[in-house]
């Protein structure tokens, strides 16, 4: 990938849902993207999509994973750098959902470390690439704030990923960060956490990623955001 003018993205988990509404987005507006995602077919079926859009690098593996996370930072480098990066992979953890009295811890830890650990590893591995005023988004949910029976494990993740993205905006005044509330949405995350019941009424994540795109475009302040009120006033403004 060859660095040109226009702005880089690095979005994990961009091979569905939310990252991949997103990627197709900022590939229209002539973003450069660094996409990854675990499943490697779904990943290059993304990419073939993407490509002739705009310039691709696509990686496939898991943000767990420190040697993924580094080559992740060097195709940032080899990019010139970093204007976003957009912390979407997550897991959801034992489908159905425990009680936290049931939760396995072994299974408790394995979603903290997908949704605490591996945003701030991404971070952490791609800091020096990131430019001034650089974005940094982490999509959190309303499990970490409202206390949802059932939702105990992903919830205290998400918990803990807000106010490590507060903390780490309070050290970083030079930078903007976002944690991000996208709604519900239809995806397969979301099937899994309510495994055979009718998801329909839920939105598409396609309704949720112009929220995204107006914080990294737009002059909003490190916070707590909902994308899907971001949305609706990029529709009517």
């Amino acid at each position: 990938m060859t660095a040109n003018s226009n702005p880089t993205a690095l979005i994990t988990g961009a091979s569905r849902g939310l990252g991949l509404a997103l990627a197709r987005q900022l590939a229209h507006l002539g973003w450069n993207l660094i996409i990854d995602a675990r499943g490697e077919a779904a990943l290059e079926a993304a990419h073939a999509e993407l490509a002739p859009l705009t310039t691709v690098v696509a990686i496939p593996g898991d943000v767990t994973d420190n040697a993924h996370r580094d080559a992740l930072a060097r195709a940032a480098r080899a990019a010139g750098g970093l204007d976003a990066l957009v912390n979407n992979a997550s897991t959801l953890g034992p489908s159905p959902r425990p009680d936290l009295e049931a939760f396995p811890l072994d299974a408790l830890e394995r979603v903290f470390r997908a949704n605490v650990f591996a945003p701030l590893g991404m971070i952490q591995s791609v800091r020096t690439t990131l430019k001034r005023n650089a974005r940094i988004i982490n999509v959190t949910s309303d499990a970490g704030v409202e206390p949802y029976a059932g939702w105990g494990g992903y919830g205290a993740s998400k918990a803990a990923l807000e106010h490590l993205s507060a903390i780490f905006a309070a050290e970083n005044p030079t930078l903007r960060v976002y944690w991000v509330d996208p709604g519900d949405m239809q995806t397969q995350m979301q099937q899994e956490a309510f495994p055979g019941e009718d998801i329909s009424d839920r939105g598409l994540p396609e309704d949720s990623a112009p929220g995204l795109v107006a914080l990294l475009t737009g002059d909003y302040k490190s916070g707590r955001y909902s994308a899907k009120n971001l949305s609706q006033k990029a529709v009517t403004s």
